[in-house]
This record gives structure tokens, sequence and C-alpha cells, in this order.
């Protein structure tokens, strides 16, 4: 094995590293091969022209001038490790890159697709689903021999509960995936504009996070989850999203992208009440890192003390005591207001009629008390975070999190994408936050082992049954 920074941080630690979020770059003449052997060759002709990579190469067939006409996002460019060509194979081979895991100061990885994130994507119903179940099909067969070191997440496309239903049914009943990755959005035409412009749909468009006004019930699909003991992942871009839209700059879309789109599905999931209803299951939001969620948690709890119910009442226009606000003017306003003294009810939005059926904003949440939120994002939301993110010290920094909460990072690689230039950098990049003692070792264990045990194998205590680390998973399901 070679000495690296990565296996020296590993050497000196009582626990496995465990990776929830590496990436294998697909070899295209194999997924082409399971494209056929899934549906045949014409339907290959069709992915080729519409599928996972057809929406990227998009761009490069119009002219500058187009793209800026059309604000045709910039979309991902020279994406893989390159020059480090050891590198770049590992996150092709997995063969190679059980050989590489302790060099690399890892255990056991849970490994995500790359073109397979794409699949979530595809306009075309038949073709997103002859994707996912080849890309899952594949993954499952590849893997299959290294299950000791690694495993595959399934891809579970989620335009309609029935496609979700049938491919987690496929890819965990048939196949035996134990991890999944669902689309954490779908984008959905607003229909006054489809009706009458069906071109401009790709502009006017609504996300649907499968809760609030959701297009469909998606209950059965977390129920189904919850029947086959798998957690859901989400690992969706926000990439086209409002401001992250430009024709020219891929970085300049990128920045904040996973963020937008883990706290865009996760907000859901709490104001729709899915996380109340459902409570043994947990989700994580991957390559995002942790700061959005304590902002949300937090931003969470300011709404919920304001907005409640009860303190509703504080705002409610007919609680103003006009007589006091008038004498306020008469002593107070000069003449511009005086001239006004008998209009005092709060301007134009005061007195705008309101649905009082509609004035509890968080009646779908469940949520009854404050510490009903602390309790979710404490048991149920687990965030994914690159090994370099400072900001990953903000998760156990008790101290600033409302309720004293500590969240719940998970360690994710990132292997085979740009943002890993060296792929044995990766836990000592993790560890200089125990160097900086921004963080304890405790808290390092709970990031890279403890907090991946729990997510993993909460409704599967048998997730870890077969690989190196299957005694000191089932001694931290125990402790903990």
């Amino acid at each position: 094995m070679a000495r690296t920074r990565s296996a020296d941080v590993r050497a000196r630690c009582n626990h496995p590293v465990v990776d929830s979020d590496g990436h294998l770059v697909e070899f295209g003449p194999i997924l082409f091969d399971y494209l056929k052997r899934v549906a045949g060759p014409a339907l290959l002709e069709r992915y080729l022209r519409t599928g996972s990579g057809a929406g990227l190469a998009a761009w490069y067939r119009l002219s500058p001038e187009e793209r800026l006409r059309q604000r045709f996002t910039r979309p991902p460019w020279w994406p893989f490790p390159a020059r480090n060509t050891l590198d770049r194979a590992t996150a092709t081979l997995p063969g190679l890159l059980k050989e590489r895991m302790p060099e690399l100061g890892l255990d056991f990885a849970v490994l995500y697709p790359t073109l397979g994130l794409f699949a979530l994507s595809i306009e075309d119903e038949e073709m997103r689903g002859v994707a996912c179940r080849a890309f899952n099909l594949m993954h499952a067969e590849l893997l299959r021999d290294y299950a000791d070191r690694m495993t595959a997440v399934a891809v579970i496309p989620m335009h309609t509960p029935s496609e979700a239903i049938a491919e987690l049914e496929y890819a965990v009943g048939d196949l035996g995936l134990k991890a999944i990755m669902m689309a954490g959005h779908v984008r959905r035409p607003v229909p006054a504009v489809a009706e009458k412009f069906p071109e401009a749909s790709r502009h006017a468009y609504w996300l649907d996070t499968f809760t609030i006004d959701s297009a469909y019930d998606y209950d059965p699909v977390w129920a189904k989850c919850v029947e086959l003991r798998v957690m859901p992942t989400f690992h969706s871009a926000g990439m086209g999203w409002g401001s992250r839209n430009s024709p020219t700059n891929y970085v300049f879309n990128h920045l904040g992208n996973f963020a937008a789109a883990g706290e865009a599905t996760c907000r859901a999931l709490v104001m729709g009440g899915v996380a109340k209803r459902f409570p043994s299951l947990k989700f994580a939001f991957l390559e995002g890192g942790v700061g959005w969620g304590c902002n949300l948690y937090s931003d969470l709890i300011g709404h919920w003390e304001k907005r409640n119910p009860k303190h509703l009442e504080n705002y409610n226009p007919a609680g103003l005591d006009r007589k006091r606000f008038a004498e306020l003017v008469e002593r107070y306003g000069g003449e511009p207001f005086k001239a006004h003294a008998g209009d005092v009810g709060g301007g134009f939005l005061a007195s705008l009629p309101e649905d009082p059926t509609m004035l509890d904003e968080f009646r779908s949440s469940g949520i009854e008390r404050v510490e009903d939120l602390h309790d979710i994002f404490r048991s149920s939301f687990y965030f994914g975070c690159e090994a370099d993110d400072p900001i990953n010290a903000w998760a156990f920094n008790s101290r600033v999190n409302p309720l004293g909460l500590r969240m719940n990072p998970l360690l994710g690689s990132d292997i085979g994408h740009w943002d890993v230039t060296d792929m044995t950098e990766i836990v000592a990049e993790a560890w200089e936050l125990v160097e900086h003692a921004l963080i304890s070792e405790a808290d390092f264990r709970d990031f890279v082992f403890g907090n991946a045990v729990h997510f993993w194998a909460a409704l599967n205590p048998d997730f870890f049954a077969g690989t190196v680390i299957e005694s000191d998973a089932a001694r931290e399901r125990h402790a903990g």
C-alpha cells in the first residue's frame, strides 16, 4: 500500500472511514451494451439523441448568439480527472478502486453514478424508465463482486409515484440494491403557458418537490421505501434555476447549485409533513454541504416562532387599535400624515381579503412546537459534505445552532469528478478540521463513520453485512 496522508489518518483512527458519496464514471461502451440489453438497439439510438448526455450536448450545437438568445444554460465541461490517469481509471474500474482504498484511507464506499444523475431528468417517459433500469442493472452486476468494499445506489425517477414505485421494486426487490438515489424535484410546465405557448415550457416551469402543491400524492413512494428498508437520498442539481442560468459560465451556474436543490427538497419534506408522517425514514442531501441545512433549520425556527397559528394574531389587521393609531398620527405625523389620518388600516396589503382556511401555513407540516423542528433535523436529515469544506465544522457547533442541535454530516468524497484532483488527499483534508481545532476527534468519528452507520443501516440492520466493516458497524449501531 502506498504511504499517503490519508492512509496515515486512517491508521491513527480506531474506527472505519465510510465514503457516503463517491462517484462512478460510466464506461460508455458497457453502458450502451446494457441499454441494448434492456430495450434493444433502436432505443439505444434514441437514447443517444435524447438521453442522459443529449441535454449536455445540445449547448454545443448552438451558436454563441443563439445560446444567449435562448438563455441556454452552460452545462458542465471537462468534468473528470484527465492528467491524473490513475484517478480517472479508479473512478471507472471498481476493481482498481477496491485495490486502492487502503491508500485512500477509505474502508467502504457508497457510489453514485455520473451520467445516471442526468437520467432522472430525461423528459421522454419511456426513455427515462429504460435509462434508469439500464443504469441499475449495470451497476448491480458490475459491483457485485466488490460488495465487501462498495455498493452502488439505484437510480429512482420521480416524475410520477407509479414509476418511482416500479423502479424501487425492480432495483431493490429484484436486483438487491440496498441504497437509492431519487430525483429531488421534477420540472413541470406551467399549464396556463403550455396551453397557449407549448414551446415556452422549457422556460416557464414550476418545481414539484413532491409535497406542497404537488401534482401527485407521493406518500405511497415514501411508504414503499419503508417497506423495502431503503433511505431516500437526493443528488439533484439547481443549475438552470433563477440566477444559475448563464449561457457562458459553468462555474457561475455551479456555485451553490447542489445546496439550492437540497434546500428545496428538504424544505418541502418539512413543510409538507413527510418527515413527521414517516419518522422511521431518514433523508440525505448530497454534495451541497451542511451550511444550508444549518441556515434552513434556523430560518424554520424563526418562521415558526413568528408565523405559527397562535402568533398569527399579532398580525391580524382586526387587532389594530385604530383610535390609538389616529392619536399617534395626530401627535407625531405632521401635515402629510394628518391629511390622511382617517386611513389607519395599515395600507393596501393589510386590506386584502384572506381565506381563513389558508392562514395556518404550517398545517401540513405536523409541527406543533419548536422542539419538533429540532427532532426532525436531528433524527431525519443527513447532509453530504465534501472533505475540504470548512463549513463542515458548523454542523457540530451546538452553541450556535438553535436548541443545541448537532447536525448529521456525512463524508462525501465526490471521487471521479473535477472537485477531487487527488483521491489520496480526501480523508486527510477532512482531518484538517481536527488539526485546526475546529472539530474534535469524536466529531470526526461521527462525520466519517458513526453518522453513516446510523443513516444507511437505520431500517436495514444488514446493510453492512458481509462488508469489511460489518463488526464495527454492528457495534456502532448497538452503542448509538
